[in-house]
C-alpha cells in the first residue's frame, strides 16, 4: 500500500473520532452543567404510580333489543391531600381558588362535615361523633360516626369507649356516665372541672376551631396560642386571624374529607364535584391548581321516561356497604354501583372490569404520561373491560303505553281520593314481566335533583307498587274459592246455589250479598260460572265454608298468594287470611271469618304482580311460573350471549279441565254479557276478566282490582290492576281493556321490528 494513501487514511480516521469525542463532551457538558440542575431535579420530582380506572357500566335494553339505560362521557374533579401541598397558605389558597370558582360557575361540591355551613356555627345532627346502644350484658356500646372516627383520631374528642373502659367498679361507671350525659349538650358551664372537661364533647364553634389548628387553616393576625396564655390572654375559639370564617369553615369542610380517606378508610381521591361543565374544566385548567385534578368517566344516560322502578338507579357505595362489596372484590370505594331495580339486582352482569395504569406526575401532581399495564401471566392488556349488556324482559312500547293508559285512567275515575295504583303485564306461559307500571312515577334522568321532593311526596312515587303495594284482592279472589270448591268434590260445574240475599247460616256474622245491600233484589240460582261473571257472595260464603279455612289456604298458597313471585327486583310477601296469622296479631279467629275470607275479604293481602301470577297459572292450566326481569345477557361487544333465561316452574295446580273452564267462561261471559261488556266490546280479541274492590275504611272509598287475561281461547297475558281508593273493580274495565288492545297493537308493530332487530336474542 503506498505510505502516503496510508497516512491519509490514518489521519481521516482520527479526525473522525476527534469529532465524535467533541460532540460526545458537548452533549456531556450540556447534560451535567448546563441543563443538569433541570434534569436532576426532574428525575427526582418524577412520580410513578399505578391507578385502578373504573370501566363503563353495561347496557340496559328492552327484549327487542331498545337500548333503555347506557353512557355517557362525565368529568369529575377530584383531589389528593398528598399533591395539594404541605405550606398552610398554598393549601388554602387552592381550596378557596377552586371553591370560589366552583361558586362562580354554580357547581357544588362534596361536603359532608356535619356544621352549618354559615357562622353562628352548629351541628346539623343530633350525634355528630357517636350512638349509644346497650349490649347483651347490658353496657353501653359506642358506634363513632365518621366525623367521630376523625375526631378522635386527631384527639379533638376522647374515645368514648375507653373513658367507659377505664373504670372498673360500677359506682364509677355510673359516675362516669352521669357526667357523659350531663355535658351531652355540646357546651358546659364555665365551672366545670378538668374531668369533666375531658368527657365534654365540643361546641360546633369549638371543633371547628380544633380542625383549623389541626388543619393550619389560618389568615393574618392568628394569635401565638403559648404566648397568650402566658401573657393571660383569652385564645380566640376560631383563631384564624383575618380570614372570613365563613373560608373557613369551607376549608376544613373539604380538608376533612380528605383526611377522613387519608387517616381512616384509605379511600381514593376526593371526588370535589361530579359531572362537571367543560367551562368549569376550563378554568380550573387554567388556574392550574396543585393536586387538582379532571378526570373522565361515565354517568348513566336514560334513553327512556319509562320503566323508571323497573330501571332503578345507581349510587356511590357508602361507608356503610362498602364491607360488602369489598369482600365481593373488584370494586373501589369511589365506583358507583345499582341500588335500586335492575341496575342493583344485575350488578354482577352489568358491573365491568376495572383497568390499572400506570401513570408518572410532575412536581405540581400533573400527570405528564401514562398507560395500560399488562397481566404478568397472561400478557393481556389491564385496560378496563366495560360490563355486559342486559335484555330485560320487558317491551317498552308497551311499558310507555301501560303507563300513560294507568296514569290517564286513574284521572278519569269518579273517585277522587286515589292515591297510588299499579298495573302489571305478564307472559302466561313463561313468566316474563312484559309491563309493570306504578303510579304515580318519576323521571330518572332528574332523580338526583328531583330526590328530596319525591321522597317527602304524601303520594309516595318511589315506593313500586306493582311489585310492593299490598291490596286485598276482594273479589278477584272468589277464581281460587272456586277452584279448590270444585277440585274437591264439593260442587260441580252444573250446580246451583239460590242466592237468598242474606247468609244466615252463622248466628253472626249474616253478611249480605252486594247485589241485595245495593238493589235489595237476588241473583236467584247460580251456578259457578254464574256466581263469577255476577260476582255473587252468597254463592260464595256458601261454598267457602264448605271448603273450610284450611283447604282454602292451601289452594291460596298453590296459586302462590302470600308469598313472593321470584322476581328478581324487591317485592313483598303479603299474606293469606288464617287462624294462625289473626292469632299471631293478638286477635281471634272465628268460624264465620271464612266467609270474608272467601271473597278475598279479612286480612289478605297481596300485591299486584301476585294476582297477575295467579291469573297467569290459572289459565295455562295450573303452571306457576316464577316471575322474572332479567331475559338475556350479551358480552359488551354484543357478539356472545353469556346467559340465557330458562323458565322456572315453582308449583304446579293439578286441576279437571272442565273445572278450569267453567271458571274461565265465568270470566268470559263478566266481559261479553256482564258489569265490563261494555269496555271490551271492541277489543280486538275475546277476554276473560275478574272485577274486584275492598273496603279500606267506612271513611274512604273501597280499593279497585280488576284481573283478566287474553285471548281467551290460547292465553297469552295476563293483567292486574290495582288503585288504592279506585271505588268499585269494574271502573277499571276500560283501562284494562285499553292495555289489552294496547298489547296485541304492539305485536303487530313488532313484527317487522323483531326481524330487523340483530340484537334481538
Amino acid at each position: 500500500m503506498d505510505h502516503k494513501q496510508f497516512s491519509r487514511r490514518v489521519v481521516g480516521v482520527v479526525v473522525m473520532l476527534a469529532l465524535l469525542l467533541t460532540f460526545l463532551c458537548s452533549n456531556l457538558y450540556t447534560i451535567q452543567y448546563t441543563n443538569g440542575a433541570e434534569y436532576a431535579e426532574q428525575s427526582v420530582s418524577q412520580v410513578s404510580e399505578t391507578e385502578t380506572v373504573a370501566a363503563s357500566r353495561g347496557n340496559i335494553l328492552d327484549r327487542n333489543g331498545k337500548v333503555l339505560v347506557s353512557n355517557q362521557v362525565s368529568y369529575n374533579v377530584t383531589l389528593d391531600l398528598n399533591l395539594l401541598g404541605n405550606e398552610e397558605k398554598n393549601r388554602c389558597d387552592t381550596i378557596l381558588a377552586l371553591t370560589q370558582t366552583a361558586t362562580e360557575q354554580g357547581v357544588t361540591w362534596t361536603d359532608t362535615l356535619p356544621i352549618t355551613t354559615q357562622p353562628p356555627f352548629e351541628y346539623t345532627t343530633e350525634d355528630p361523633f357517636y350512638t349509644t346502644s346497650v349490649n347483651e350484658e347490658g353496657e353501653t356500646e359506642y358506634n363513632l360516626t365518621s366525623l367521630g372516627k376523625l375526631a378522635v383520631n386527631q384527639k379533638w374528642i376522647e374515645d368514648p369507649s375507653k373513658q367507659n373502659a377505664s373504670d372498673s367498679s360500677t359506682e364509677e361507671k355510673t359516675g362516669l356516665m352521669d357526667k357523659i350525659k350531663a355535658f351531652f349538650g355540646m357546651g358546659g358551664s364555665q365551672e366545670e372541672t378538668e374531668e369533666e372537661e375531658s368527657y365534654r364533647l365540643p361546641t360546633a364553634e369549638e371543633l371547628l376551631g380544633k380542625m383549623c389548628k389541626s388543619f393550619d387553616i389560618a389568615g393574618n393576625g392568628k394569635v401565638d396560642e403559648k404566648q397568650a396564655k402566658a401573657n393571660g390572654e383569652t385564645v380566640p375559639t376560631l383563631n384564624i386571624g383575618d380570614m372570613d370564617p365563613t373560608d373557613a369553615r369551607t376549608i376544613a369542610g373539604i380538608l376533612y374529607e380528605l383526611y377522613y380517606r387519608a387517616r381512616i378508610n384509605s379511600w381514593p381521591p376526593y371526588t370535589f364535584a361530579t359531572d362537571v361543565s367543560i367551562d368549569f374544566i376550563t378554568r380550573v385548567k387554567e388556574l392550574n391548581l396543585p393536586g387538582v385534578e379532571i378526570e373522565t368517566t361515565s354517568v348513566r344516560k336514560y334513553n327512556t321516561e319509562y320503566a323508571a322502578h323497573l330501571l332503578g338507579y345507581t349510587g356511590a357505595i357508602t361507608s356503610e356497604t362498602w364491607p360488602t362489596y369489598k369482600e365481593k372484590g373488584g370494586y373501589t370505594m369511589n365506583d358507583y354501583v345499582g341500588i335500586t331495580g335492575a341496575e342493583s339486582a344485575f350488578e354482577s352482569y352489568l358491573k365491568g372490569t376495572s383497568g390499572t395504569r400506570a401513570i408518572k406526575r410532575n412536581e405540581s401532581g400533573k400527570i405528564i404520561s401514562s398507560q395500560w399495564l399488562t397481566d404478568a401471566e397472561t400478557g393481556e392488556s389491564l385496560a378496563p373491560q366495560p360490563g355486559q349488556n342486559v335484555f330485560l324482559t320487558i317491551d317498552i312500547d308497551l311499558q310507555q303505553q301501560v303507563e300513560e293508559i294507568l296514569a290517564s285512567g286513574v284521572a278519569g275515575l269518579q273517585s277522587k281520593e286515589t292515591e297510588g295504583a299499579a298495573c302489571v303485564v305478564l307472559d302466561v306461559n313463561s313468566g316474563d314481566v312484559l309491563a309493570s307500571a306504578s303510579y304515580p312515577t318519576y323521571s330518572l334522568t332528574t332523580f338526583s335533583q328531583d330526590y328530596n321532593s319525591l321522597a317527602e311526596d304524601p303520594l309516595k312515587p318511589l315506593l313500586n307498587r306493582a311489585l310492593q303495594g299490598l291490596y286485598p284482592p276482594g273479589s278477584t279472589f272468589k277464581m281460587i274459592t272456586a277452584i279448590a270448591a270444585l277440585e274437591s268434590g264439593i260442587v260441580e260445574p252444573d250446580t246451583q246455589i239460590d242466592d237468598k240475599g242474606v247468609y244466615t247460616f252463622y248466628s253472626s256474622p249474616q253478611p249480605q250479598c252486594w247485589y241485595y245491600r245495593q238493589y235489595r233484589r237476588t241473583h236467584g240460582l247460580q251456578n259457578v260460572s254464574q256466581a263469577i261473571m255476577n260476582s255473587c257472595n252468597y254463592y260464595f260464603y256458601e261454598v267457602g265454608r264448605l271448603v273450610g279455612i284450611d283447604l282454602l289456604d292451601q289452594y291460596a298458597a298453590m296459586f302462590g298468594l302470600g308469598q313472593k313471585t321470584g322476581i328478581e327486583l324487591t317485592e313483598q310477601a303479603g299474606v293469606v287470611a288464617s287462624p294462625e296469622f289473626t292469632e299471631s296479631l293478638g286477635g281471634t279467629w272465628h268460624e264465620g271469618n271464612i266467609l270474608s275470607v272467601a271473597i278475598g275479604q279479612e286480612s289478605t293481602q297481596v300485591t299486584p304482580i301476585q294476582l297477575a301470577n295467579y291469573i297467569a297459572t290459572l289459565v295455562n292450566g295450573g303452571t306457576r311460573y316464577s316471575t322474572h326481569l332479567l331475559k338475556t345477557v350479551k358480552s359488551n361487544d354484543f357478539s356472545q350471549v353469556t346467559y340465557n333465561y330458562e323458565p322456572k316452574v315453582l308449583s304446579q295446580v293439578e286441576m279437571e279441565e272442565e273445572n278450569r273452564e267453567a271458571v274461565m267462561e265465568g270470566m268470559l261471559m263478566l266481559t261479553t254479557e256482564g258489569s265490563v261488556s261494555s269496555a271490551f266490546k271492541d277489543v280486538p280479541v275475546s277476554v276473560g276478566a275478574k272485577t274486584g274492590s275492598a273496603q279500606v275504611s267506612a271513611q274512604t272509598n273501597s280499593n279497585a282490582v280488576f284481573v283478566c287475561f287474553a285471548p281467551y281461547d290460547d292465553p297469552q297475558i295476563a293483567v292486574a290492576i290495582a288503585v288504592e281508593h279506585g271505588g268499585s273493580g269494574s271502573e277499571l274495565g276500560k283501562i284494562a281493556a285499553q292495555i289489552v288492545t294496547a298489547y296485541f297493537s304492539v305485536q303487530g308493530e313488532q313484527g317487522t321490528i323483531t326481524q330487523e332487530n340483530t340484537l334481538v336474542p
